[in-house]
This record gives C-alpha cells, sequence and structure tokens, in this order.
C-alpha cells in the first residue's frame, strides 16, 4: 500500500471526489487549494484532500473509497499514512460531514469526536437532496481529533 500526492489535474480524479462530495461546484470551492493524496494497492483505491486552516490544525475535505475497496480498513489506513509522513506539525484534524449513519460511526472509530453542527447546510448548500443510506442529509457534523507526537 502506498500514496501519491497529485499536484496537477486532480479534477482527473472527478469520479472519486464525487463520492464523498455529489456536487462538483462544492468540490470546485477547495479543490486548487488543497493537497490531493491518492491510496494504491495494486489499483487504485481512493482519494483525500487535506486543507491547511493553520500551521497545526488541517481539515479532510474530501475522503474516498471505491465501492468494492470500502469496509476493509481502507479510509482509516489512508488518514493514517498521510498524517504521519506529511503533516509532522499537525496537532489537529477536523472533519466535516452529513449527519449519516454510515459516515459518522466510520469518523468515530477513527478517533473523530463531535465538537459542532451546522444546522441545514446540506439543504442550503446542495441543489439537490443528498441521501445517504436512505437518510436525507441536512446538518453538516463537524469532528476533530487530536495527534499526539513524540518530540
Amino acid at each position: 500500500m502506498y500514496i501519491k500526492q497529485i499536484f496537477i489535474n486532480k479534477k482527473d480524479f472527478l469520479d472519486l471526489l464525487l463520492l464523498a462530495d455529489e456536487e462538483e461546484k462544492m468540490i470546485d470551492k477547495y479543490i486548487d487549494n488543497s493537497d490531493m493524496f491518492l491510496l494504491f494497492d495494486n489499483d487504485l483505491i481512493g482519494s483525500i484532500v487535506i486543507h491547511k486552516i493553520n500551521e497545526k490544525t488541517y481539515e479532510i475535505k474530501n475522503l474516498a473509497i471505491y465501492k468494492k475497496y470500502q469496509n476493509k480498513g481502507y479510509g482509516k489506513s489512508l488518514i493514517n499514512l498521510v498524517f504521519n509522513n506529511h503533516y509532522k506539525k499537525c496537532e489537529r484534524i477536523i472533519v466535516g460531514t452529513g449527519d449519516s449513519p454510515l459516515t459518522l460511526p466510520f469518523y468515530e472509530k477513527c478517533g473523530f469526536k463531535i465538537y459542532d453542527k451546522i444546522d441545514n447546510f446540506f439543504l442550503d448548500n446542495y441543489n439537490k437532496p443528498i441521501y445517504e443510506n436512505g437518510v436525507l442529509l441536512k446538518d453538516m457534523i463537524y469532528l476533530e481529533k487530536y495527534i499526539r507526537r513524540n518530540i
């Protein structure tokens, strides 16, 4: 398993990015000002897009794993590989996601804790309703994870 950072033509992977963020105009808001990494394990498995908030805080803007590779630990491995190898000064990772029964438990299993919520974010910012596992996404839930570094 290895990661590769993508510097140009990030939207060549739009099919993958749209798995995590269903509206291209939302992806356009962060893709050029963020770091993108791809995860490979013989095949392309998934991607992660990271935005620097400040020297110690980074936000996961997009995390997508192709369907056939989901529920195999690749998402958690991708988060760990990227933050252990590329963001040595990072102390806090944040992520915003829908109030979904699929994604919230994933991030909680990765050690993230809920710290904030934006009511009706998906209803107010997306052109069409987004359903995940039959649940209409309404609120943006923000989670955070603190990383302890041995210095």
